[in-house]
């Protein structure tokens, strides 16, 4: 036999491995999404998480007939489609032995805010009082509606101060009070001046590098968690060689933290011109905006806006993309934020190379989080010292506090930077509530740690706090009190690093779960909470297993007396 016949006798895999999907499935699957056959750009891997979304919305549910069709309708290996699928929390995957999940699915939000205002009860409530065969009724981690706890959704729809018969009546009638967003469309923000400094941009009256002097002089930090000076981002994005992208981080799932909803619901406008100044200012190809799935109002907002945008030809059509992130906390990481835009399951990157210079589908990226671009044009208007002389206690500029737990007046309170707890919780949250005694605060989220009431009156700020071993992230404050368990504080905190943990990293895979047993004994080991805890800051990859500890390291630190009142034992 010649070595031509060989060869032509060879057998050639012309699809990917596992089992071929039913063709109806296919069929169907293209009515949803469009003829891929037609359309090659829908085969994308960036489009496999809005592909999954929009099967999720459809059916209630992820069939494997549905993955596997989709894995063929994409020409993806079933096993990335199946990895992404299950790695996020909105996505429910239901193997061929299961039965779907009933028709309505109740969500309790279990954040630290909402158990102070008594979500445990709901939760429990709700479970005795529907039949699991026709509602579905789960914990779901922090929805950012802190300042309306508790909160529980249905469908997709929040509940706001939530109840049990409130709750029962939704699911009962099916009739829902819409989510009512007022926001400033764009003939009220261009009658205001909106879209100046973009015009001015683009015609050259504004040039990057005034623009990023102005930022520098104003001390425009990232108002995301890290606080990375926000000129700095420009000029790293800047000296790499394009193409590059922007992406605009507005996944805040921090428990604690809602400002950026606040801003969105109010002014998207005003966060759109910043997103789209910053994209110009580093030359960018298109803006990605990535948007938490706990807001389906603003996603309709946002597309709304945007669709303004295109119609009046201030943006070309397709420049801003928008997409909905699937329930993960950790993707609000900026590594594993464009994972999550590729279509991969959000798992933070080793770094070097940063995603300055190798982000979005390997280019140059410039991450901002929401608030950090809707100051732009305001300080540009208002001019640099304008911005920077708010401050107070020697610090620069404005902080939107996320203010929650136990104070009289919950809700997004801009105030000075470097206020104290003290002036925060008197001038603008009201005080605390009605029969509460100030204990203790969360500077900054669940990961930025717990300061006692004998350090409320330290500057909240950057660089402020890490003396004291706590940071200020995104400015969520949760307000503790005397009639708080300090305990049930940071076993809910850790089970939600737990649940969220991305798994990657053993440090914080594992150490997540050991530190949530050691806190649920009714000793607490302080050598072996530290040892452990010395672990995970050391050795995890990225920020969660890092910040984990914060919490027990606070409470052990500060809190010794209260947890001996509260009838824990503290060894050590």
């Amino acid at each position: 036999m010649t070595e031509s016949t060989v060869t032509s006798q060879r057998r050639f895999r012309g699809k990917p491995r596992g089992r071929d999907p039913l063709p109806v499935a296919l069929a169907s699957l293209r009515l949803l999404l469009g003829d891929e056959r037609s359309d090659p750009g829908l085969r994308r891997r960036d489009w496999l998480i809005e592909h999954l979304h929009v099967l999720q919305d459809d059916h209630g549910h992820l069939s494997m007939v549905a993955l596997r069709a989709l894995a063929a309708y994409m020409n993806l290996p079933m096993a990335a489609v199946y990895e992404t699928a299950t790695f996020y929390a909105h996505f429910d995957v239901v193997h061929d032995d299961q039965a779907p999940p009933p028709e309505v699915t109740v969500r309790v939000c279990d954040s630290l805010s909402c158990q102070l205002a008594g979500a445990a009860a709901l939760h429990e409530r709700l479970l005795a009082g529907f039949d699991p065969q026709a509602v579905r009724v789960v914990r779901a981690p922090c929805m950012g509606r802190c300042d309306t706890a508790p909160v529980a959704e249905v469908g997709h729809h929040h509940l706001l101060f939530a109840t049990p018969e409130g709750v029962e009546a939704v699911v009962d009638t099916g009739h829902f009070h819409p989510e009512a967003i007022v926001w400033q469309r764009l003939a009220d923000y261009r009658a205001a001046g909106g879209y100046r400094l973009l015009g001015e941009c683009r015609s050259g009256e504004v040039s990057v590098a005034s623009l990023t002097e102005t930022l520098e002089h104003a001390g425009l930090r990232g108002l995301g968690g890290a606080g990375f000076p926000a000129f700095r981002k420009w000029q790293a994005v800047r000296a790499e060689s394009g193409p590059r992208y922007a992406v605009i981080n507005a996944d805040e799932g921090e428990p604690g933290t809602f400002k950026d909803r606040f801003y969105l619901e109010r002014e998207p406008h005003r966060f759109l011109e910043g997103a789209l100044v910053s994209a110009w200012a580093v030359e960018a190809c298109a803006l990605y905006i990535y948007l938490r799935d706990e807001y389906p109002g603003l996603l309709r907002v946002l597309h709304e806006a945007i669709g303004e945008l295109e119609a009046t030809g201030l943006v070309s059509p397709g420049f801003v993309i928008l997409r909905r992130g699937a329930g993960a906390y950790i993707c609000g990481e900026e590594s594993a934020l464009i994972e999550s835009l590729e279509g991969k399951p959000g798992k933070p990157r080793h770094r070097p190379p940063f995603v300055a210079q190798r982000g979005l589908f390997g280019r140059p990226t410039l991450v901002n989080n929401v608030e950090t671009v809707y100051w732009i044009p305001l300080i540009w208007e208002k001019g640099a010292d304008g911005f920077a002389g708010q401050g107070r206690h020697g610090r620069k500029g404005l902080r939107s506090f996320s203010v929650s737990g136990r104070v009289k007046r919950p809700g997004v309170h801009l105030a000075p930077a470097g206020i104290t707890l003290n002036e925060l919780l008197e001038e603008y949250a009201g005080g605390m509530a009605e029969g509460h005694r100030l204990v203790g605060y969360l500077p900054g989220g669940a990961s930025g740690g717990i300061l006692p009431a004998s350090k409320a009156d330290i500057p909240l700020d950057f660089d402020t706090l890490q003396e004291h071993d706590c940071f200020i992230g995104s400015a969520a404050i949760i307000v503790l009190s005397d009639r708080d368990d300090l305990r049930a504080v940071a076993t809910n905190l850790l089970a939600f690093f737990a649940d969220e943990s991305c798994g990657q990293c053993t440090p914080c895979r594992v150490g997540t779960e050991k530190m949530l047993t050691l806190l649920e004994r009714d000793e607490w080991d302080v050598d072996q909470l530290e040892r452990l805890a010395r672990v995970m800051m050391d050795a995890s990859i990225c920020g969660l297993g890092q910040a984990a500890p914060n919490p027990v390291l606070s409470l052990l630190r500060d809190f010794r007396g209260e947890l001996a009142a509260q009838n824990l034992i503290v060894k050590g």
